[in-house]
């Protein structure tokens, strides 16, 4: 995939069929991307993969909130 340069401008093409390229891919969209950009990752990814990802604190502290209330929701159901 050819990626927006204001994600990513040290890349022309990512393959997200790579794991390792897919996780940084993600994690360079949750630090750049707009809201349409991040709208369009998959969210059980996001969360599956959170722990590992090396993301500024607030960034990172904002998706743990977010899916923890999430769960939290979820499990009053």
């Amino acid at each position: 995939m050819k990626p927006k340069r204001y994600i990513v401008w040290s890349k022309d093409r990512i393959d997200l069929r790579d794991p390792w390229q897919k996780k940084w891919y993600i994690k360079q969209v949750l630090i750049n991307g707009r809201t349409e950009d991040i709208a369009l990752l998959k969210w059980k990814e996001i969360e599956h993969i959170l722990p590992e990802l090396d993301l500024p604190p607030d960034i990172k502290n904002l998706w743990e909130d977010y899916f923890n209330v999430k769960r939290k929701i979820k499990s009053k159901k």
